[in-house]
């Protein structure tokens, strides 16, 4: 994969964004959520986290399924679908 591909729609982060906070330091995908903001966009890491892990896992050596998933967090409040899609209600 080029460095340039988007990992994270909703952030803007490419795999060269995920690749440099795993270089300075982040281990486990909670460091690179807080770090990066990877997985906090409306789709709540539907699509990228799994690519992240992937990354995290053959950057460390380790195998996929050593790769421990975030934390899910549901929203504050209750939001209506119109709203996350940006819809006018009226």
């Amino acid at each position: 994969m080029d460095e340039d591909t988007v990992i994270c729609r909703c952030e803007d982060l490419t795999l060269k964004d995920i690749r440099e906070a795993i270089n300075q330091g982040c281990t486990s995908m909670e460091e690179i959520k807080r770090a990066t903001r990877c997985g906090m966009g409306p789709c709540q890491g539907r699509t990228c986290l799994p690519l992240v892990a992937a990354e995290l896992a053959r950057a460390t050596g380790k195998k996929a399924d050593e790769i421990l998933p975030c934390t899910v967090r549901p929203p504050l409040m209750p939001l209506k679908l119109g709203t996350i899609a940006g819809v006018d209600d009226g």
